[in-house]
Order: C-alpha cells, then structure tokens, then sequence
C-alpha cells in the first residue's frame, strides 16, 4: 500500500523519462539563470497540531504547527520556487496522540476516519514526509492507518521488512518497507523569470535503535540498515536515475564529527555530510535548532550560513516551535543543475521570541477549524479523574536529590511487576528504574516550561501524561548487585566532576553531555554519588575512566532489617521493573535481551494511573480515606564533600518562578540558595547553589 503511494514517480525516474538531469526548456548552449529553492523543513511535531498544553489546561504560544503554519505561509510566499518537507516524530508525544491511539485500542476501524495530525498537515501542501522512531511506538497496524490519511508520499531508506509473509499488503521479506526515496519533477523558475524543470531527489532514514526502543513491536517484523549504509546504497541510485537536486531527511542529530564512521550511530547527520550526492541535510529527533550557537565550536561547521561540514542543513527544534528554512542556489554547471553550497543557506524561524516572551505569529486558524473535534476530545480525555494526590508533584530538584515524579512512577512499576512477577522470580528482590522526563528540557540549551507541575489533590489522566511523558511499555529485567552498581555509574554521568581544590563556580549538571531521560534512579537500592569523582562511563554507558567508582555506599535492605553491601551484594540478583526503552536498549549494565524476564502489555502511564487508583480510597461521603503518596525515600545523595580546601561554590539551574521558588524553600535537604541572575543565563532559569560540603544530618 505504501510503496505504491509513489510508485509511479519512482518508475519515472528510473527510466529516465525526460532525461538524466537533462531540460527541455533550455537551449543546450545557453547556460541559464540561477535557481532561487526553499526548502521548509518540521520536525518533531510530537501531534502537538495545536497551541494548547493539555497539562495545565492553557494556550501556548510557544508550540503547535497552527502556529509554525503562519512561517510557511509567509516564507512560501516570499519566493517563487518552495517545496515544505517533514521529518517525522508525528503521532506520538501530546495527549492528543494519546488520545487518538487510545480509541484505536478499542476501535480498529477507527482511523477510516484521518488522523487529526494529517487533518492539519494536509492544509500545508507538503511535497513529502520522513518516517520518525515514535512512529512505531503504537505498533505497525496504527502506522499503516494513520500514514493513508496523508495526502503527501512518505520515504524511508532503512528499514526493511524481515516477516516472510510479507509486512503490509505490497511490502514482501526483505524488501523495503517504505518507498526508499523519491524523485520529483517540479517546475520551477529562475531569476531571469525563465521556466525550468529540474529532478528533486529525497530520501528518509530513521534511527537503527528503533530495533531496541520498539522491539515489542517490531521483533521478527523488520530489520534495519545504518543510516550512512543505506545512503551509500541509495544515494548513487537517485543519481542514476536523473536525481538534479538530493535532499536528505534524516531522523537523526548531528553526532560525532570525531568518529562519523559509526555504521549504527543513532545520530549521524555529520557522518551524511560525507556522503557524496546529498546537497542539503533537513534533520531533526534531537529537539535541538541547527544553526545555533550551540554548535559553533562543531568543527567545519558555520552557524552563520548554516552549513555542517559545508553542506547546507537545518534542524528545527521541536514541536512546530521553528520552522526549518534552507536557501539553496542552483546553478547550470557543466550542463548540469548543481546546488551551490558556500552560497547556500540555512536558517531556523521561531513561532516565539522566548528572550522577550513575545509571540512571533498567532497562528492559522483554519488549522485549528481542521482539528477542532479532535481537539477538545482530547480535552475530554485527560480531564478523566484517576485519584487524589497527597502533596505536590514538581521535577524543580529532580536533577539533585531524590525527586516525587520519580517516586511515584518507581512505586507503581514496583506494584505492578510484584502483581504479575512470575513464580521463577517471586523470591528475588523487585526494584525499579526510572528517569525524570521533564527535567528543564533534554538539551543543553534547555527549556525552562519543561518541569512536571502536578498539584496536590484530585488527578486526572493528564496529571499521568505529565508524570511519564512516553507511552512506553513494562520490561523488567534481571541484574547483579554488580550490574547495577555500574547500571548507577553510567546514570551518574549526569553531574559533572566537582573539584574540590577549586572556589571558582562549578556547574554541578552534565546537561550538554547526558539527557536527563538517562538519570536512572534505582529505587530499592540506598546509594550516594561521589562527584568528586571522574565518570566512569560517558551518556551511551561507554567506559571512559575504567578505575573511577562514583557510586559508594550501595545497599540493599532485606524486609526483616538486614544490610547487605560489598561482595555479597555484588553477587545477589534482582529483578528491575523498566520500560522497553531501557530495558531492550543494552547499553546499560544489566540490561538488554539477555536479561529482559518480563514483558507486560501495560504502558508505564497505565501502571502509574491505576496504581494511583488503587492508592487513592473514596468514601461516601464525597471525600479520601486514602490517597496516593508520592513523598520521595531520599534511597540517594550526593557523597558529602569533606576534603574540600577552598570555599566550594557549587551550582544547578531549575525554573525561575514563584512556584519553583516555594518548592525549593520547603524540600531542599541540602542548603541551596537562589544566586542574581546574570546575562548568560538563558530565559527563565534560576540558578541556585548547593552546599555539598555539610553532612545533610547537619542541617
């Protein structure tokens, strides 16, 4: 079904039709005039279709594609030639995908109707769209559905299907699952104001992890190329058949300019800029905006121009709150249409200026008429009441003591797995792992709205959605002591090193080097954390100082009272309650195929909203005889400093707000202090300091 969608343009650039790279409107011995080519490029989107956040139940002008809609239209209509592209990570990430997943559970008809994501896409006269890795999260089935609603074609060069029945209808064993690339004739005009019909090539490639992320979905179904591996395959294909112009869509962040040669990297955009054929990279699956700042010491990469090791490229955030937009500049080289790189550029729009707090575009109300049963059905969804909260629950100091968001989710994995634990394992300890997903943005640019904000009181399913941002499923593996004692060292790559000899400010959070959604806590296990000491492992559980132990004082507390630590720990197995993330994902310790012992049906979201239920005791007389406690155990800390020579100023970022404010005040266990803020800090964080030289006893 999918591949035929483009069929026809495929077949008519294999043969040739119209010639290899060839013009009809050109006197072949009049060199013509440079072509002037937009390309727009979103990414991300997440089903974040409107301005809404259906967490607090407010308009936000900083997301939504009715808002980044406002930037196509305007800089469509700017110039004379344009084509808008997307890059996937579509269906999931909003209640609203949620929500429409939710009625495709018990309605598998359902999406005859389009999903509301293309019900606003379709709008825009997309030229094509790439496969993102949250696009399998809701299995093969709600794909293949969902993708028919889209009135653009969909690429994808790496994944290939790996059933013998065949995969869809028209996809067979060992074929590709989606059409690998397509070539498009577009007539176009150039600045003399004369006609031309020039190939536009594009292909998509998706992660390789999603083999490990998706697996319970994905298992036995399909295989996957490196995404470097599959644009060697394809690339000198597109040329063949007549490719003027290759346009790369990789679901993919920059990676490593040091080693690009990673056939399995998940981020490998540098590594594509190697690739002989590709004249400009639309990438995206970091949530992150290239050309920035951020990557001005990237080397051979000029943020000003937007090149990336010389090639015109562009990463719009996330959540339609940029609009990617490449100028290429196409030129008659040796009677052949060649993009110009060093006068090409790249630039990414913003819908909002979060400098200023003003809002850039109001957006396209003929979007939102699109979605709007949709919309306020989601409204109706996460407004479902789940249970009654005992206190507040705020990620503000997630990053730096033992946190309630985390709590609460580590509480109800451990519930449920106790619940369904098999006999073979009912005698091993359960513990849990879990990260906090809001946390001040992913990145290191950071995005102050990103903190968990439920109030005490009565939840509803979008105070869940909140808590445990993915729709991710139950894993629990099984792991020694030994294990997740470096399970803890790689997760502790999230502070950087403090010395202690220094009095100068020292940044406590690695938020450059390690995404918060890998600050696994292990609930069940006590433990401190040594910063003083180098990381043993970097944020991919790479050993990078084999003789460093940050992790001190781990131990396990049996029910009747007994400590274990040291070697007889080390050897002691246990079972940990996950998601399929990290579970499947093997580059933590102790984690992985091998270890994996159960696989539940349950979404960790569902797990937390029943336990929440469960916790939560209504009486007759309207009110609680019970409700949920998140209050956090403090199982972790910081290893006090208590070699330091020098006054330490030791210092983290969190939310600049009233509410942020009180938090801290009232839950701190170590000292911290709200510092002046000064013109490096980026909008709408507060940095504060932390003494971790007193014994928290001391207070």
């Amino acid at each position: 079904m999918l591949n035929k969608k483009v069929l026809a343009v495929v077949i008519a650039g294999a043969l040739g039709l119209g010639g290899c790279g060839s013009d009809d409107n050109d006197n072949k011995d009049t060199v013509a005039a440079d072509i002037k080519l937009r390309v727009m490029e979103t990414t991300d989107l997440h089903t974040n279709m409107m301005d809404y956040n259906y967490y607090s139940g407010k308009e936000d002008k900083t997301i939504g594609l009715v808002r980044t809609a406002s930037l196509i239209n305007a800089a469509r209509a700017e110039v004379t030639n344009s084509v808008l592209v997307d890059n996937g990570d579509l269906l999931q990430g909003s209640p609203m995908g949620d929500y429409i997943a939710n009625k495709f559970k018990t309605d598998s008809n359902m999406l005859t109707d389009t999903h509301p994501v293309y019900k606003a896409m379709n709008t825009l006269d997309y030229e094509v769209g790439n496969i993102g890795n949250h696009e399998f999260n809701y299995g093969l089935s709600f794909l293949e559905q969902s993708l028919d609603g889209a009135n653009f074609p969909y690429i994808n060069a790496n994944v290939i299907c790996a059933d013998k029945d065949g995969c869809w209808d028209d996809v067979l064993f060992n074929e590709n699952m989606f059409t690998p690339y397509i070539i498009k004739e577009k007539v176009v005009t150039d600045v003399d104001g004369n006609e031309h019909t020039i190939k536009i090539g594009y292909i998509g490639f998706v992660p390789p992890q999603i083999l490990q992320w998706d697996k319970a979905n994905l298992d036995g179904k399909v295989e996957v190329l490196g995404i470097v591996q599959a644009a060697n395959k394809f690339v000198p294909q597109m040329k063949a058949e007549g490719a003027d112009i290759i346009l790369a869509i990789p679901h993919s962040g920059i990676g490593s300019s040091e080693n690009p040669g990673d056939p399995w990297a998940e981020n490998a955009t540098y590594a594509l800029t190697n690739v002989d054929g590709i004249d400009a990279i639309f990438f995206g699956h970091s949530h992150s905006v290239f050309p920035s700042a951020t990557y001005s010491d990237l080397p051979n990469t000029d943020v000003e121009k937007g090149l990336l090791n010389g090639v015109p490229a562009v990463m719009p955030g996330r959540w339609g709150d940029n609009l990617g937009v490449v100028d290429l500049v196409v030129r008659q080289v040796e009677g052949k249409w060649t993009v110009i790189h060093e006068e090409s550029t790249a630039i990414a729009r913003p819908i909002y200026d979060n400098t200023n707090k003003v809002e850039l575009v109001t957006g396209e109300d003929s979007l939102r008429d699109a979605i709007e049963v949709e919309h306020n059905g989601t409204i109706e969804y996460v407004s479902q009441p789940i249970g009654v909260a005992a206190a507040d629950m705020y990620s503000f100091l997630t990053l730096v003591q033992d946190d309630p968001t985390v709590q609460i989710v580590s509480n109800a994995q451990i519930a449920r797995v106790k619940a369904l634990i098999t006999d073979d394992l009912k005698d091993l300890p359960i513990l849990s792992a879990s990260a906090p997903f809001k946390a001040g943005g992913r990145y290191a640019a950071g995005d102050a709205s990103q903190y968990v904000q439920v109030d005490a009181g009565n939840l509803s399913y979008k105070n869940a959605a909140d808590l445990y941002l993915y729709p991710n499923t139950m894993v629990a593996v099984k792991a020694t002591g030994a294990e997740l004692k470096d399970w803890l060292e790689c997760s502790a790559n999230q502070f950087n090193q403090i010395d202690p000899t220094v009095s100068t400010p020292q940044n406590l959070i690695n938020r450059a080097g390690h995404p918060t959604y890998n600050f696994d806590v292990i609930d069940g296990l006590t433990y401190k954390i040594d910063v003083t000491q180098p990381s043993k492992f970097d944020r991919s559980c790479a050993v990078v100082n084999a003789d460093a132990n940050r992790i001190v004082d781990l131990a396990y507390t049996t029910p009747d009272g007994t400590v274990i630590t040291g070697d007889e720990l080390a050897a002691m197995s246990f079972v940990v309650a996950s998601n399929n993330y990290r579970a499947f994902g093997g580059s933590f310790a102790g984690t992985g195929s091998d270890h994996v012992v159960l696989e539940l049906p349950d979404t960790n979201r569902d797990a937390l909203s029943a336990y929440i239920t469960d916790e939560s005791q209504p009486n007759a007389t309207g009110g609680y005889d019970a409700m949920v406690d998140p209050s956090a155990d403090y199982n972790w800390d910081f290893k006090t400093i208590d070699n330091a020579t020098v006054a330490l100023d030791i210092r983290f970022e969190t939310q600049d707000s009233e509410v942020a404010d009180k938090f801290v005040a009232e839950n701190q266990q170590r000292k911290m202090v709200k510092l002046p803020l000064t013109a490096d800090v980026v909008a709408g964080f507060a940095i504060y300091s932390i003494d971790l030289t007193t014994p928290v006893t001391a207070q």
